[in-house]
């Protein structure tokens, strides 16, 4: 099923949630205008995460002025990288990622370096609002560098492999692995070209790749078997984004975990609008998901009930 280029009622039928149902229904239905913060603020969602034990990636600081930027030299001195981001940025914009740290100079995944001048600049432009949601100023988050987890090793070329699971009233009800690739600059950005793998709520296994809405088998740079993939510590990433529907008070969420090879599953960051490719990426749509945890009225499941009843419920080879 080609699901991007299908007729709405084809859509309809195969259970496709679209753009205007997904806006109204779910996200103005379900997400508190009131705790969009908690959410949309990368920094709060980092504050929060650590009061409720849910592991992120370290802080190293906060440029919050104009005049702080030159401390960042300071900052990270003693990193072998870092990452800084926009606290407030949407779609991976603004993300500059730093792999090695010699002698006062930046070098990016690519081995091309980045001259201070240029990091100030970046920031510079974060601090005015350039990348952020509605162009309000903005701080910048700097932190340690997500270590590679080997078992993606193939999977991805030049960055970090990240897990999004679609979680609703507390069900992770869709997942996908997202793989970055030469046309997307090394990131995990589907609209950039990297590429979606879904995966099984049930088993954390690789079931159906696309890259550019497009079907695809093979890694487009390594040639990796897509489906090949299993996920690791997979019921843990079920159980943090279970526990962080509790932790935000979102009804319809997007999770992005990564998997670090010393500290295991990170939480990156939640999203209050999560994408609707992630359908494309699992060859189905997910609102026969959604009527299913909408038909269970008002439970009063545990976050350990919710992940098993998920994996029973909501694994490929189920039937609804």
């Amino acid at each position: 099923m080609r699901l991007s280029f299908a007729k709405p009622t084809a859509l309809r039928k195969k259970g496709v949630l679209c753009m205007n149902k997904r806006n109204i229904d779910y996200i103005g239905r379900c997400n508190p205008r009131k705790f969009y913060k908690r959410v949309d603020d990368k920094l709060t969602t980092k504050q929060l995460a650590i009061a409720n034990d849910i592991a992120v990636p370290a802080l190293i600081g906060v440029v919050r002025e104009q005049h702080e930027i030159e401390e960042i030299p300071e900052m990270v001195l003693r990193e072998d990288g870092f990452v800084i981001k926009p606290s407030k940025g949407s779609g991976g914009k603004g993300i500059l990622v730093i792999t090695k740290v010699e002698e006062g100079r930046y070098y990016k995944p690519n081995g091309q370096e980045v001259v201070p001048s240029e990091v100030y600049r970046h920031v510079s432009n974060i601090l005015s609002g350039l990348f952020s949601l509605g162009g309000s100023p903005d701080v910048a988050i700097v932190e340690g560098l997500i270590q590679f987890d080997p078992v993606f090793d193939g999977y991805s070329y030049e960055g970090v492999p990240d897990i999004r699971l679609i979680v609703y009233k507390g069900f992770p009800v869709m997942g996908m692995l997202r793989l970055s690739t030469a046309a997307s600059d090394g990131k995990a950005n589907l609209h950039q070209g990297a590429v979606g793998v879904g995966v099984d709520i049930g088993t954390g296994k690789g079931l159906h790749a696309v890259q550019f809405d497009t079907p695809v088998d093979l890694h487009p740079d390594t040639n990796k078997i897509l489906t090949d993939i299993q996920v690791p510590h997979w019921d843990f990433l079920l159980h943090t984004a279970s526990k962080a529907y509790e932790m935000c008070e979102m009804g319809y969420l997007g999770t992005d975990m990564v998997l670090d090879k010393v500290k295991g599953p990170l939480l990156l960051e939640l999203n209050a609008r999560p994408g609707l490719a992630i359908q494309i990426a699992n060859n189905r749509g997910i609102l026969p998901y959604l009527n299913h945890v909408d038909s269970l009225g008002n439970h009063n499941m545990t976050v350990d009930e919710r992940v098993e009843y998920a994996k029973k419920h909501f694994a490929h080879s189920a039937q609804l």
